[in-house]
């Protein structure tokens, strides 16, 4: 039986009657179909399930009585932070949605030589709200009860600067030696650097590099963006993480 998941951006308490957001009430109430008294779950990033049962439904919003609240933990071992080369439109939801399902702790969207989307700051905006949003919709697929976070778009020297300290740091390059059956296990969180459309500059690699990055080779063929992040992260999930991991 599927079960029916929705996003709350508030505290959850059991006993507690809590107004839906516009947009979670419209996903269950006008998309679903559901009704009063009809059951749900709604999750708020805290690493828990809230169960609850639709007190009001209709067409000005709906409300929900949390009944019980159950701990989640299917976060993966390994916390994989994706440097992503911000990539055109549908690309980069794809790239967003199919990672989180996959585990990625947190995401960098960052601009660089070759990037072929250019954000002023109001685009950005909007833009980083919509990949929360893309991120959001993920989790409630996924059945992840903590949300990756979605840092705004920034260029990439920013980004490297404000990389968490001890992390273990690679980025996809076809030239490299390295790959994933030879890396040394992680102690920490890995930060894994996956270019746009047009990869990494020459100067791009070297600021890579000054940062402490080393190169990591999937095999013998050029991969595009929204591949290339996806076959990474499920083979260093499949080593490292949960991805092949039996049921206990």
């Amino acid at each position: 039986m599927r079960v029916i998941r929705a996003f709350v951006d508030r505290p959850l308490t059991v006993g507690a009657t809590v107004e839906l957001p516009e947009d979670a009430a419209a996903h269950l109430v006008r998309v679903l179909r559901l009704r009063e008294g009809d059951a749900c779950v709604l999750f708020n990033g805290d690493g828990s399930d809230h169960e609850a049962r639709l007190v009001s439904a209709g067409k000005r919003g709906a409300s929900a009585e949390i009944v019980a609240t159950r701990a989640v933990d299917i976060e993966s071992p390994l916390r994989i932070m994706l440097v992503q080369g911000i990539a055109r439109g549908e690309k980069m939801d794809w790239i967003l949605q199919k990672a989180t399902e996959l585990g990625v702790a947190a995401f960098v969207p960052v601009s660089s030589d070759r990037s072929e989307v250019k954000l002023d700051a109001e685009r950005a905006t909007r833009r980083h709200a919509h990949w929360r949003s893309v991120v959001v919709s993920a989790c409630e697929q996924s059945g992840r009860s903590r949300v990756p976070d979605v840092a705004s778009p920034q260029p990439l020297a920013a980004a490297l600067a404000a990389l968490p300290a001890g992390s273990a740091r690679w980025l996809l390059d076809p030239e490299a030696t390295d790959g994933i059956a030879t890396m040394p296990a992680p102690a920490g969180i890995v930060v894994l650097a996956v270019g746009p459309e047009g990869g990494w500059s020459d100067n791009d690699r070297a600021t890579l590099a000054a940062a402490g990055f080393g190169g990591l080779r999937l095999g013998p063929r050029i991969l595009r963006t929204e591949t290339a992040g996806m076959a990474a992260i499920a083979a260093l999930q499949a080593r490292f993480g949960d991805l092949a991991r039996g049921a206990s």
